[in-house]
């Protein structure tokens, strides 16, 4: 019998998520993902110390922000020797409500892989959180051919609107929705029973999958922030699910069965849901989800964070 990460792959992209190269090249995954904080960890590491000094001796002399995108592609590149798929790019999180600003950055970030003569069309996902700005940037690239993964996605309402905006792929989130409700529930959670199909932020993806295949909805749903196995298997179906390498391996040296709920079939048995269209229904909607909200913003402080100790970085 094969291992959890083989029949996985039978059902499910694998998605590695990092940014160490190094890691993700013995777990032969079809794409790959990265953003600000898993590239910051990558280039603390010595083995990639030669790629950071390669973009300070070469481009030191330009905008700080045209150098973090520099790293960021020469990252791309180096995965995309590795994975047959696409890479997910981040576009610096101090846009995320800067429509404008973002589809901008999108595009240089587009350049620069063409002049490393990479096939952004077939090899490239933009990746932008998903605020209302976000999304909004995400439709016009879209519609220039350019296509986007739309990230930090907490909530039905945003699954809906990059829906509506025709992205190519969405990455919601179940690691950080456990973690809310987790420690919402101080002393009264209950590991056991909040664990598997009953986990809240697997609960949040089989919701958004449901609808998308009930309305064939052509945009691809990947699963992300995992914190444990049993949450991937619970997805076990799902588009895409992009994953880290430690739970990779985790996944590689389990042999056991890995039962599979998703599919289209399944979504059409689920309880059918709407959803208000505009902007003002979705900042109204978002703005009821506690969770929603409050993670939105906190992953985009992070991230923040992140890229400027990524400046600070390529500064010294």
């Amino acid at each position: 019998m094969s291992n959890i990460l083989e029949q996985l792959k039978a059902v499910t992209t694998v998605v590695a998520d990092t940014g160490d190269f190094q890691a993700m090249a013995s777990f032969l995954p079809q794409d790959a993902t990265t953003n600000p904080s898993l590239i910051l960890k990558a280039v603390q590491k010595p083995q990639y110390e030669p790629l950071m000094n390669k973009i300070k001796v070469a481009y030191g002399s330009e905008p700080l922000a045209l150098q973090t995108d520099r790293l960021l592609v020469a990252f791309g590149c180096k995965i995309l020797e590795i994975i047959p798929g696409r890479v997910s790019t981040e576009v610096d999180a101090r846009l995320s409500f800067d429509t404008q600003a973002t589809i901008e950055r999108a595009k240089r970030i587009v350049s620069l892989y063409k002049a490393e003569g990479i096939n952004p069309e077939k090899q490239l996902l933009i990746k932008i959180a998903s605020t209302w700005e976000g999304i909004e940037a995400a439709r016009q690239l879209e519609q220039e051919g350019i296509h986007c993964n739309l990230t930090l996605l907490f909530s039905p309402i945003q699954a809906h609107a990059c829906a509506k905006a025709g992205v190519q792929l969405i990455s919601p989130f179940v690691g950080r929705i456990y973690d809310w409700y987790k420690k919402a529930a101080g002393a009264q959670w209950n590991e056991a029973a909040q664990a598997g199909v009953n986990d809240p932020g697997v609960q949040s993806v089989r919701r958004i999958y449901a609808y998308y295949k009930q309305n064939n909805i052509p945009t691809e749903v990947m699963g992300a922030s995992f914190r444990n196995a049993g949450q991937i298997k619970a997805l076990a179906g799902c588009d895409l699910l992009t994953i880290s390498p430690e739970l990779l391996a985790e996944l590689r040296a389990d042999d056991g069965q890995l039962p599979v709920d998703l599919n289209p079939a399944w979504a059409l048995q689920q309880p059918r849901e709407s959803f208000p269209d505009g902007e003002a229904a979705f900042r109204f909607e978002l703005n009821a989800d506690a969770m929603a909200t409050e993670k939105l913003a906190e992953g985009i402080r992070a991230f923040v964070k992140d890229s400027i100790t990524l400046d600070g970085l390529l500064q010294a």
